[in-house]
């Protein structure tokens, strides 16, 4: 298994969190997905896949979600 972390801008309530989980959580290989929600400021995302993912993809996925990658 392979654990990666995104920080996440924007986010802000349990919708904002279950949003981006559904999004990120349709990718191929995710095993979970699992944020840590700091509203209004820079939020943790952290996957949990089979095999490496690409970042791009991933990052695509949360955009897709409505909020923005920052690290």
């Amino acid at each position: 298994m392979i654990t990666t972390t995104y920080l996440v801008d924007g986010m802000s309530c349990s919708h904002c969190v279950n949003a981006v989980k559904e999004e990120v959580g349709q990718l191929a290989g995710v095993r979970s997905v699992e944020v840590d929600l700091v509203p209004e400021k820079t939020s943790k995302v952290t996957v949990t896949s089979d095999s490496p993912l690409d970042d791009q993809v991933v990052t695509a996925a949360i955009t897709e979600a409505g909020y923005d990658v920052v690290g």
